[in-house]
């Protein structure tokens, strides 16, 4: 008779379901996303907001990711994945197309910074405006982390 080897669904990974989200490389990411993204959108709202293109985008960027990811978030912790394949799919698709869009946004908001130097409110709006611009790159690599690691985990 033959030896039947291991089936490829128990050398998979299982997805992190409860607390053990929080300890689990890469899922341990996205409360820091969530949290750095909230940053950037508190910090660009106590500005005047007064490029309202380059950070209305911003804006939309860091609130729809903020809360599209808390929805992942409870997500994994309630255990809705069921363990599925198609969950890591769904994630490094998400995270991927994120850390893209809020990359764009990262760089618009720090040509806001450099023209928010000569405004009305100088020192304060661009001390704002700098830390916005820290916290979005930092929120994109924060992304770009995430759906690498999902990809070659």
């Amino acid at each position: 008779m033959a030896t039947v080897g291991p089936s490829t669904a128990s050398t998979q990974p299982a997805l992190p379901s409860g607390p053990a989200v929080f300890i689990t490389i890469p899922y341990a990411f996205i409360l820091p996303e969530i949290l750095c993204g909230t940053w950037v959108w508190i910090l660009v709202a106590a500005t005047s907001v007064s490029l309202p293109l380059l950070q209305g985008w911003v804006m939309y960027v860091s609130l729809t990711s903020c809360l599209i990811s808390l929805v992942l978030l409870l997500s994994y912790l309630l255990g809705f994945h069921r363990n599925s394949e198609n969950w890591k799919v769904l994630d490094s698709l998400y995270h991927g197309a994120t850390a893209i869009l809020y990359l764009s946004a990262a760089v618009l908001q720090a040509n806001a910074t450099i023209q928010s130097e000569d405004g009305p409110h100088t020192p304060l709006y661009y001390q704002l405006n700098s830390a916005a611009s820290f916290f979005a790159f930092l929120t994109a690599f924060l992304y770009i982390l995430h759906a690498f690691s999902i990809y070659y985990q």
